[in-house]
């Protein structure tokens, strides 16, 4: 089975000088941004992978990157100093928003409420103006960190995961909370809406992959055990057929979205992969690459193909 999936290392970009926490898309398919805990914010040429180009020096570990493609801004979450806003047409910080001095752990944006939502390392989840930047509102479920989020274009809700063990559904436009989903174990690191809004994947600290149905009340459809250890992060491919997932176990697994059966694994025995924790996956539609980092300190691009 595994066999049909062939994967091939075609670069592997260095230059960060600590770990790599996360990746970002930018304007294009074939670039893309990354950024970790040496503060460092690089764009990258997937045509000429060897050559990053410094955006931005956060001076603190940034852990969320967001490009806005309407007005080509990157907001970078500074850990423990806000965000910023990047122009990326000058590459000067256009504004710098204070908000609570924990570490800002994700950033998702909608067009439809021109809201931008922050997760913080607090439990709050920061609503901000999309147009000014203007901190409207905090909702604050948990005094527990806030680490993941994910927006329904489809239902129109937002799904954020927490470090106590639960995931909580709110309507995006009124932040009302609509459930409380409390089957992980451990803290929920990940999160990801298959492309049609009928599903919600999360996994975490626990290592398990669990299954929602977003359109009948997040009612739980089933879990796998997924990976060794912590999973970091979920991608769906391009065309919404597969999805990766990626591990404190140093592996990156793909499967297939309908069945959810497994097709490869990536790793450092069989694939020179990632030889510490893999915190991140961007998976363009450029080539169908995929692209991980990791606390090794580098970004692999990985040619899949199926």
């Amino acid at each position: 089975m595994a066999s049909q999936v062939k994967v091939q290392k075609v670069a592997t970009l260095t230059g960060h000088r600590d770990c790599v926490y996360t990746l970002e898309r930018a304007g294009e398919t074939h670039l893309f941004f990354s950024a970790g805990g040496d503060g460092l914010v690089a764009q990258w040429d997937l045509n000429d992978p060897e050559n990053g180009e410094l955006i931005a020096n956060a001076e603190k570990s940034v852990y969320a990157l967001r490009y806005l493609p309407e007005r080509h801004l990157l907001l970078i979450g500074q850990n423990t100093e806000g965000l910023q806003v990047i122009d990326l047409q000058d590459k000067k910080i256009l504004k710098s928003v204070a908000l609570p001095k924990v570490p800002i752990f994700d950033i998702v944006a909608s067009a439809v409420t021109g809201k931008l939502y922050v997760a913080l390392g607090n439990g709050g989840i920061c609503v901000l103006n999309l147009e000014t930047f203007a901190l409207e509102t905090i909702i604050r479920k948990s005094d527990q960190s806030a680490r993941c989020l994910a927006i329904n274009q489809h239902t129109q809700e937002l799904a954020a995961g927490y470090s106590d063990n639960t995931v909580r559904i709110f309507d995006l436009a009124t932040m009302q909370q609509k459930y409380e989903l409390k089957q992980h174990t451990n803290s929920v690191f990940a999160m990801a809406y298959s492309p049609e809004g009928d599903l919600l994947l999360t996994g975490g600290r626990d290592a398990h992959l669990r299954v929602w149905e977003a359109k009948q009340e997040y009612k739980e459809r089933g879990y796998l055990i997924a990976h060794m250890y912590t999973i970091n992060h979920i991608a769906y491919s391009p065309d919404g057929r597969y999805f990766a997932t990626c591990s404190m176990d140093k592996s990156i697994k793909i499967w297939n979205a309908q069945t959810f059966k497994l097709l490869k694994v990536i790793d450092k025995v069989r694939n020179a992969s990632h030889g510490t924790s893999v915190n991140k996956l961007f998976w363009t539609a450029h080539q169908n690459q995929l692209v991980s980092c990791s606390d090794d300190r580098t970004i692999s691009v990985w040619d899949i193909n199926f």
